[in-house]
């Protein structure tokens, strides 16, 4: 599943509560303890869904939601003891996409998320998107993010990136992408491939690709280890 959760909420058993089952489901969750550390957090990072408390110290939950909306169209759920209809009225005019009064079950949370991930998914063509480490790529919007800032790639270094992503694990010959990429074989064009996956470690900033001596390069998968 891959999606990264950001909760939001100054009551630290509530913020436990929501980020063990959201985990056990496969989410990958990041926990603010109030409003200016999630705005911090969700700066810093990338995020699929923000579950946020509205009554908290420093900054509001309508405040940072407010905040988000100016930045992104990320999905927000409320969750807040405040159960009148103004209350909810008021967030939705904040632009939050849905709303959960305390106590809550974690039953119904889970399924609220999901639900909205994926509608949100089927409205915005993000299922599309590659995560890796602090590294996400959006095959339809051809753009690639680290740490949340874009990074600008060349169509033949985006092609390269893309190839070795879908593919984690695989080790490619340097004939393989004059191949796969490039779309013909240059004998002697080997140095080329070279140039742009050095181009590639240096856009990127962190060494995402392997060089298997002897052999070519590779992305490993997440739970291996680079040699």
């Amino acid at each position: 599943m891959d999606k990264r959760i950001l909760i939001i909420e100054d009551e630290a058993a509530i913020r436990d509560i929501l980020s063990v089952p959201l985990e056990s489901e496969g989410y990958k969750v990041t926990q603010a303890a109030d409003g200016l550390e999630g705005m911090n957090a969700f700066r810093d990072q990338q995020f699929d869904l923000v579950l946020l408390d509205i009554m908290m110290p420093r900054i509001d939950g309508y405040t940072v939601c407010e905040m988000i909306r100016r930045e992104s169209d990320v999905p927000i759920i409320l969750l807040t003891a405040l159960d009148s209809e103004e209350a909810q009225i008021k967030g939705f005019d904040k632009l939050a996409d849905d709303y959960i009064t305390k106590p809550f079950s974690i039953r119904l949370v889970l399924k609220r998320v999901e639900a909205l991930l994926r509608r949100t998914a089927a409205e915005t063509g993000t299922d599309d998107l590659i995560r890796y480490r602090d590294l996400t790529l959006s095959e339809a919007e051809r753009r690639v993010t680290v740490s949340g800032s874009e990074v600008v790639l060349t169509n033949l270094e985006f092609n390269i990136l893309l190839l070795l992503l879908k593919n984690k694990g695989r080790v490619f010959s340097r004939d393989d992408l004059l191949n796969l990429v490039w779309g013909y074989d240059f004998a002697g064009y080997e140095k080329g491939v070279n140039f742009h996956i050095m181009n590639l470690r240096r856009k990127l900033k962190a060494d995402y690709i392997e060089t298997v001596r002897g052999v070519g390069y590779r992305i490993a998968k997440e739970d291996q280890k680079q040699s």
